[in-house]
């Protein structure tokens, strides 16, 4: 098992990079951000750009994994991020990884003045984003017509530094996003199930959990996969756990075995923010990070 760290971009970049830098030191696996315009009880807040931020880190940094969790395709296009992406892999030396989702019904959903897309508009057009992005990443020119997304003979050259491209790690719980996930994905990410958040308990979101592994299962049978090919990835903090399992490194060790039994290969924690939904104590989180898996063997 895997641990990394999700840090949200809320620093300008003379306060931030110690951050990416910290989160090196401590040995994690992968440092995450969000990619959004805006997000929750951060929207009145700072609040910077992904990519940009992630190509910083990129600089001040020499061997983390760098990533979003996720991107979607409410503010995106595959022929402008394709482009963004091979220049930030290239940047970091091939250490990027692409968390990509359908997006949802928060403020990036109405930001560019549209009405919000229904779930199955959502769906739609990512079922047609994600192929469409995975043949730019790895084509030197695409022409493709399609409902939402068309490229006329965009150029990606030299490609991405990874081969054949950069991993993308497909975050999905419906049956439409597993598809997605087993065709395209190195990795697929779960956040746990929404319904049970607010009132269920650690053990049912294990369940749901077992659960969705197991639809994942079902959908890489379908395309001929063999669903250990891909790296099954938990966004912490959004279980009924919540934030319990960064009160101490006993209580970490604990959350983690159960979700590794599952099949999960990597958790990611989110850096502490105080007075936020994310305050943790840093002394704890840094011991979690340099002490937790050692003792899972």
């Amino acid at each position: 098992m895997r641990l990394s760290t999700v840090i949200l971009p809320i620093h300008r970049w003379s306060e931030g990079q110690k951050t990416w830098q910290r989160a090196e030191e401590l040995g994690f696996h992968a440092a995450y951000t969000y990619d959004h315009l805006s997000w929750r009880t951060f929207r009145d807040g700072p609040w910077f750009g992904a990519l940009p931020t992630l190509t910083a880190a990129a600089a001040a940094t020499t061997r983390i994994r760098l990533g979003t969790l996720v991107t979607s395709p409410n503010f995106r296009h595959p022929v402008t991020l394709a482009k963004e992406l091979i220049t930030l892999d290239d940047i970091s030396g091939g250490r990027v990884t692409l968390g990509i989702g359908a997006g949802g019904n928060g403020f990036d959903a109405t930001v560019l003045g549209q009405e919000p897309w229904t779930p199955k508009e959502r769906a739609d057009r990512f079922a047609e984003f994600v192929p469409l992005l995975d043949r730019l990443l790895t084509e030197d020119a695409v022409s493709q017509r399609g409902t939402f997304y068309s490229a006329d003979e965009a150029r990606n050259i030299p490609g991405c530094v990874q081969r054949p491209r950069l991993p993308f790690a497909v975050a999905a719980t419906g049956p439409r996003g597993l598809r997605l996930a087993a065709r395209h994905g190195q990795a697929w990410v779960t956040t746990g199930d929404p319904k049970i958040f607010e009132t269920g308990t650690p053990e049912q979101s294990v369940a749901a959990l077992r659960g969705q592994i197991e639809k994942l299962g079902k959908a890489c049978a379908e395309t001929g996969r063999e669903v250990a090919e891909l790296d099954k990835v938990l966004l912490t903090g959004f279980t009924p756990d919540r934030g319990r399992p960064l009160e101490s490194v006993d209580a970490f060790v604990d959350f983690a075995g159960r979700h590794r039994e599952l099949g999960f290969t990597e958790l990611v924690i989110h850096w502490p923010i105080p007075d936020s939904d994310f305050a943790a104590d840093q002394q704890v989180f840094e011991r979690i990070a340099t002490e937790a898996l050692a003792k899972l063997d």
